[in-house]
């Protein structure tokens, strides 16, 4: 069916006002955290808007978590939801830039690249780099988002995932990037298993040919895996033979990555 030009307009009256709901409803959040708590009057004053208005902005809020009320008094204030966000941002922040120096260690130590990997959804995501002597790549990994059943990261990240969460993840459909990805659930199970029982794991051109790799789990004060450390390389360097001895540099690294990070072991 074809819009006509009122629904063109409707529509970006709608577009128009979604994104002005966004913009009050974190324009909220600022006034709590400068405030500390308020009122619907007060806050409705801040933003001027109408009582209404403010009240459904901050029932959305509520009901994500981002803030609470204080019911004898009706006051509001940021919720535990808002500490959540900003400690996952403080995390990736913290384990890039405590990883630097750890990640160029590596880096000199293997002669490989070296990188730094983190959660992001149903990805890895690489937010540190390092490369050693004997990279032969200029290629730049930093904020690429990998599939986590085709690299040693990912494959990292996903061993230490909550069951749900991860079955979850291997009941998709796998992408099968190179004829040595394995996309078949009950395969990468066992290699899952394996990198929880070993603390490492190796990708043997399972999202490029002739492209190798290893890593190991890094984690944080409570000894959750909050990320993965690792090396990557040519195939014909970083043969099968060498990938137990990287493995081991690898497990080094992301323990004292992990220290860094607080974790006690």
């Amino acid at each position: 069916m074809t819009n006509t030009t009122d629904d063109r307009a409707e529509d970006r009256r709608g577009a128009g006002g979604a994104v002005q709901s966004v913009d009050r409803a974190v324009s909220v959040l600022e006034i709590l955290a400068r405030l500390g708590e308020a009122g619907v009057t007060e806050i409705a004053d801040e933003l001027g808007v109408h009582k209404s208005t403010a009240f459904r902005l901050l029932g959305v809020l509520e009901n994500r978590g981002l803030v609470g009320q204080e019911k004898e008094r009706g006051k509001y204030y940021l919720g535990a939801g808002v500490l959540r966000l900003a400690g996952a941002a403080a995390i990736r922040l913290d384990i890039s830039q405590e990883g630097a120096p750890v990640c160029r260690t590596l880096a000199e130590e293997t002669g490989e690249t070296a990188n730094i990997a983190v959660l992001d959804g149903d990805a890895a995501v690489n937010i540190m780099q390092a490369r050693g002597a004997a990279a032969v790549t200029a290629y730049n990994w930093l904020g690429r988002r990998t599939a986590l059943h085709a690299t040693a990261s990912g494959k990292v990240l996903l061993a230490h995932l909550a069951t749900e969460r991860r079955e979850r993840l291997l009941a998709r459909k796998l992408a099968r990037f190179t004829e040595h990805t394995i996309a078949d659930g009950a395969a990468l199970r066992e290699q899952l298993e394996s990198a929880a029982r070993l603390g490492f794991a190796c990708a043997s051109e399972e999202l490029e040919i002739g492209l190798n790799a290893v890593a190991a789990p890094v984690r944080g004060h409570d000894g959750a895996v909050i990320g993965a450390i690792g090396a990557s390389g040519p195939a014909y360097r970083m043969t099968s033979g060498r990938l137990p001895e990287l493995a081991e540099s690898a497990a080094k690294a992301a323990l004292e990555l992990s220290r860094r990070m607080g974790f006690p072991g």
